[in-house]
């Protein structure tokens, strides 16, 4: 898996290359993607780590990557990146559980 990841392909997202087939495509997606990531109701540093909790909770080893500088980049401290961590593992869980709901409505439903 290491192989696949490739540090490089984080970078040459940065530089736009995967934007060289499609380019109005990739100009529409980094418009969009600039406006969200943007200073609004949310400022930078509270995107920065809603976004690296999401990378967590998406296994994106690329977005771990660049949010986690970008987080460090905003002034974030190790516990504040690690506290967004386990608020995407909790959130997580509680959505595998919650699911869990339609296994058991169908398990009681087919045993009694």
């Amino acid at each position: 898996m290491a192989d696949y990841f490739k540090k490089k392909h984080l970078i040459e997202f940065g530089e736009g290359k995967f934007g060289e087939d499609a380019p109005d495509y990739w100009k529409n997606f980094m418009n969009y993607y600039g406006n969200v990531m943007a200073e609004g109701e949310l400022t930078t540093r509270e995107k920065a780590l809603i976004a690296l909790a999401v990378a967590h909770a998406e296994s994106c080893p690329y977005c771990i990557d660049a949010y986690t500088s970008t987080c460090l980049e905003e002034g974030c401290d190790q516990d504040q990146i690690a506290e967004a961590i386990h608020v995407a593992a909790a959130m997580k869980a509680g959505i595998t559980l919650v699911h869990g709901l339609q296994s058991k409505e169908l398990s009681d439903k087919l045993t009694n």
